[in-house]
């Protein structure tokens, strides 16, 4: 296997060999705790344009299940890891992971030290890498791989058509900035017809469909990019119809509402986020995949505070007079099923009007 180098825009060089896609990548280096979940995880429209740095050491244990995810969403720059099973168990398995990295064209690196590179990480923020065989790129290259920055994650990731899913008795909108594909399913899978509207979609568009309640959905990039989105879910949230934001969504929501967003040192990335109610003692483990929070000194006026990440403070839930946005997943099917109980209450809500 050809030795190939991650090399962070610090001048920190860490060696691997290649096991997926062949090339040179430049992204922005994250780490995700998750133990299981790879499958989902290098699906994720939210790791558009990002190097994924698994904590775990083993992947790949399981295999390739091709129904547990969508091949087609895979967006991501890179993936690094300390070691890909080369002899998968599991009844559902199709093959292995690393062929299905290859397969798809995913640069990838194995035999890294990922505890040295998570830590690297955690005491000095996210950084820019770039995945090359050169082990000595020279200053032009470094150069870019420093000014890099994730952009137009919406028009990469978000739905391009309105599309239409289910045959329920409640009718859900969700407005597409880069969802995984489990989201629709858990309304469908409840019994909800779900229409799908592109990231650009008006609120005028929306509307006409006559939903009982409205999704803002995932999705990946910076929120301050997601002007125009903001606009449109002020007009959404004005016009009385329940709605539910998750993950880019909260944050699009509360921008939209006049509060502010911060990029955090190295987010929070995995599926064993703890997550406390304000109101009481529960705690809830939830999957997170995200790099920016609404900032807790400058919420929305009108918004009160629902949930807070039991590690940092960080705002993960906002109760508005006729929506709730959370940080988290409540959809993730690739990690805990804390929090489900979110559609749940939301899909009633949709009942009361």
């Amino acid at each position: 296997m050809d030795k190939v180098y991650l090399i962070l825009e610090n001048g920190d060089k860490f060696e691997g060999y290649g096991v997926g896609g062949d090339g040179e990548v430049i992204g922005e280096v994250v780490f995700t705790t998750s133990m299981g979940g790879y499958l989902e995880t290098v699906a994720d429209p939210t790791y558009a344009g990002q190097i994924v740095v698994q904590t775990f050491p083993l992947i790949g244990n399981y295999g390739d299940i091709p129904e547990d995810y969508d091949e087609k969403s895979i967006v991501l720059s890179g993936y690094v890891c300390r070691e890909i099973c080369d002899e998968p168990s599991n009844f559902r398995c199709k093959g292995k992971f690393g062929d299905m990295l290859k397969r798809c064209g995913v640069v990838t690196m194995c035999g890294v030290d990922t505890r040295h590179l998570t830590k690297t990480i955690r005491e000095n923020g996210v950084m820019n890498g770039i995945i090359t065989k050169n082990p000595n790129p020279d200053a032009a290259t470094m150069k870019k791989v420093r000014e890099y920055r994730i952009s137009n994650t919406a028009e990469r990731t978000s739905c391009k058509t309105v599309g239409t899913f289910g045959k329920g008795d409640k009718n859900i909108a969700i407005v597409d900035y880069g969802e995984s594909a489990n989201l629709v399913a858990e309304f469908v899978r409840r019994g909800c017809t779900v229409t799908r509207f592109p990231h650009d979609a008006k609120a005028e568009d929306v509307l006409a469909a006559k939903p009982d309640g409205i999704v803002l959905s995932n999705g990946a990039g910076d929120p301050a990019d997601y002007k125009a989105e903001a606009v449109e879910a002020d007009k959404l949230l004005r016009s009385g119809i329940p709605m539910l934001a998750v993950s880019l969504g909260h944050q699009v929501l509360a921008l939209s509402q006049g509060g502010k967003t911060y990029k955090l040192k190295y987010g929070h990335r995995g599926g064993n986020q703890p997550v406390k109610e304000t109101c009481g003692d529960r705690i809830f483990i939830t999957s997170q995949n995200h790099g920016y929070a609404v900032d807790n000194n400058a919420l929305p006026a009108g918004a009160k505070l629902l949930y807070v990440n039991a590690n940092d403070g960080t705002c993960e839930g906002l109760q508005y007079a006729n929506a709730v946005s959370v940080q988290f997943h409540p959809e993730e099917c690739g990690g805990p099923l804390d929090t489900q109980f979110i559609i749940e209450n939301f899909i009633a809500k949709t009942e009361e009007k």
